[in-house]
C-alpha cells in the first residue's frame, strides 16, 4: 500500500549534498516526492511509495557520509499523482 510523508529535517542537513543523495536513494527504490532546502537550514521533503521502501530509504539516508539527522518531523499526508523523485529550488 503506498502512503506519502512530509517530512522536515534538522541537523547537519545542508551543504552535504543531501538532497541529492535523497534523489539518488529514492530513485533506486521507485519513490516519488521531492526534497528542497529551507532559509532556515532545515530541509523539508515529501516522499510517497510503499512504506516499507521509505523506512528503509530513510534508514539508508540517515547512514550517509557527511549527513547527521538530528531530528525528523513526519505527517502522513494524502497520496498524489506523480511520477518521479526531483530536487525542488
Amino acid at each position: 500500500m503506498e502512503v506519502r510523508r512530509h517530512i522536515y529535517f534538522s541537523g547537519r542537513v545542508q551543504g552535504v549534498g543531501f538532497r541529492y543523495r535523497a534523489t539518488y536513494l529514492a530513485q533506486s527504490r521507485k519513490l516519488t516526492g521531492w526534497v528542497k532546502n529551507l532559509w532556515d537550514d532545515r530541509v523539508e521533503m515529501e516522499v510517497q511509495g510503499e512504506e516499507t521502501n521509505i523506512e528503509r530509504f530513510l534508514q539508508d539516508l540517515q547512514r550517509q557520509q557527511f549527513i547527521s539527522i538530528d531530528n525528523m518531523e513526519v505527517a502522513e499526508i494524502p497520496c498524489v499523482e506523480e511520477s518521479k523523485f526531483r530536487v525542488v529550488y
